[in-house]
């Protein structure tokens, strides 16, 4: 029974239908605060475009013998290649006809985040004998990674309630939602690249570790989530709801857990309780908001 379990969560976490289902929690919170009934084609389109394009990214990175990676995910994942080919194909495919569902603001929206989504990994650019991804660009691995979680579980749900239901969304209540996003997602980002940092050294990726240390990294992704927690404050509405704390105590969840994210980490550690802050974000606007609903 243990040994199902174990590669029941195996396959959970390192199949990527986990961080799917975080993508999709991010899109449901933007739903939630937006005050719109969750549209189903995007958080389809979220779930399987987040696989599709994750697993993608970790078959072109294909080391030259997997079985002997450090990572236990790495190992995992090409010990079930043909799985994984057809799960990332058929996750590809689905996309054609979600595609089509969505509006034609949100095509335009998805045809970018595609294009930088491929160019991320594909080694597209060239320089001499070189050649390179958008990733391998100093300073963009990061920034680029926190654009497109952004925009695909912001402004994308922004779009369609406004398209499907008429929701009313000001831009301002956007722009906010935007940039508490963007905070969260690249804080949550930096403590993979620590645990990451002797290997992006070795092949030259500039990230925030890299250029300026492991310290300066952590305090880096405090001072972004403070930086979430004073929007939040600022732009809390009408005093201090449940909404307010729900996000707060997630929030401050996520420093603890970054704070205690050292390389020693197992990879559950990094893949389930750091990226699990985002579907626990949207767990507690649901607990809060019924608890509020009781007193």
């Amino acid at each position: 029974m243990k040994k199902i379990l174990q590669q029941a969560f195996d396959f959970l976490l390192f199949s990527n239908v986990f961080m799917a289902l975080c993508a999709v929690a991010q899109g449901l919170v933007t739903f939630y605060l937006a005050g719109a009934k969750p549209v189903a084609s995007v958080t389809w389109l979220l779930f399987t475009s987040t696989i599709g394009i994750y697993n993608f990214s970790i078959l072109l990175t294909r080391p030259k013998n997997p079985e002997q990676s450090q990572y236990r995910r790495v190992r995992w994942f090409f010990s079930h290649y043909r799985l994984m080919v057809t799960f990332t194909i058929v996750s590809l495919l689905s996309l054609i006809p979600l595609f089509f569902l969505m509006s034609t603001e949100s095509r335009i929206l998805l045809i970018f985040l595609a294009a930088l989504s491929f160019a991320y990994s594909i080694p597209l650019f060239s320089l001499g004998e070189q050649k390179f991804g958008l990733r391998n660009i100093p300073g963009l691995k990061q920034f680029l990674i926190t654009l497109v979680w952004t925009m695909s579980t912001v402004l994308l749900p922004v779009l369609e309630a406004q398209h499907i239901h008429f929701t009313t969304i000001s831009m301002r209540d956007t722009t906010i939602l935007i940039a508490k996003r963007f905070l969260l997602i690249a804080a949550l980002t930096v403590p993979f690249d620590i645990r990451d940092l002797f290997e992006d050294q070795q092949s030259g990726l500039k990230t925030i570790p890299v250029a300026y240390g492991e310290k300066k990294a952590y305090i880096f992704c405090q001072v972004l989530l403070a930086g979430y927690v004073v929007l939040l404050f600022l732009f809390r509405g009408n005093g201090f709801n449940t909404d307010f704390f729900a996000l707060t105590i997630t929030v401050a969840l996520a420093g603890w857990l970054i704070f205690k994210s050292t390389w020693e980490k197992n990879e559950y550690y990094y893949f389930f309780f750091l990226d699990g802050v985002l579907i626990l974000q949207y767990l507690a606007l649901l607990l809060f908001h019924w608890l509020g609903g009781l007193l």
